[in-house]
């Protein structure tokens, strides 16, 4: 049963966030990394992005909370199928975000338009539909994945987001967490108790680029969390 949709964008913060939920009782929590080094897991959000209905608790199954990619990006889909699951929108400056991106996921894009093909582990079929996988997402996003947005197309893409989750979500369900506000605001939110370690900072930028690297070489990933 999901609790918890985190409904942010890649490259805002997500890693920390996960590491804040798991550690306030909401483990464990579904990222991105997660599928990356579970490739079992395909068959899943295969299912999800198919037609016809979805079942959410067999693509979710043990994961009581998830952020990032592939999971925010159904956030609509499982708002209304977990209606007690509080949504919680991860935000940063648009342009810092662009940034961000540009150094790493934007690197993807020649995979995703088929132009470059990512080592064989054995399970380079798997590997192979775990981009279309995330190749409809980007599309989803960006409307095409023809070429790299530039920053004024990327930040029209990622407010369309934030807007669209703001209005689609009731206030009293919806928590805008901008980077660097630690505890409080998620716990009160969540209900949770606020522990006494600091929120989590994790380093996005320097796992993306092993996991990227481990990809490109055919090596397993492994999350870094």
């Amino acid at each position: 049963m999901v609790h918890v949709i985190g409904a942010g964008l890649p490259r805002t913060g997500t890693s920390s966030m996960k590491a804040a939920l798991d550690r306030i009782g909401f483990a464990p929590t579904y990222h991105m990394f997660e599928l990356l080094s579970h490739p079992e897991h395909i068959p899943r959000w295969e299912h999800a992005v198919a037609d016809g209905p979805v079942d959410w608790d067999y693509v979710l199954e043990g994961y009581r909370a998830g952020v990032d990619w592939p999971f925010s990006h159904f956030w609509r889909e499982l708002a209304a199928a977990y209606p007690r699951a509080k949504v919680v929108l991860n935000h940063r400056d648009p342009h810092r975000w662009y940034r961000s991106m540009s150094a790493t996921l934007f690197g993807f894009l020649p995979v995703l338009r088929g132009e470059t093909e990512l080592a064989s582990t054995g399970g380079g079929a798997d590997t192979r539909r775990l981009m279309e996988v995330v190749r409809l997402q980007w599309i989803s996003l960006f409307g095409h994945c023809e070429h790299v947005p530039d920053e004024a197309e990327a930040v029209a893409a990622y407010e369309r987001h934030r807007a669209a989750v703001i209005e689609a979500v009731p206030a009293d369900r919806l928590l805008v967490y901008e980077l660097g506000q630690g505890w409080e605001p998620l716990c009160g939110f969540l209900g949770a108790a606020v522990p006494d370690t600091p929120f989590p900072h994790l380093n996005e930028t320097d796992a993306m680029h092993r996991v990227m690297d481990d990809l490109r070489r055919g090596r397993p990933v492994t999350a870094p969390f």
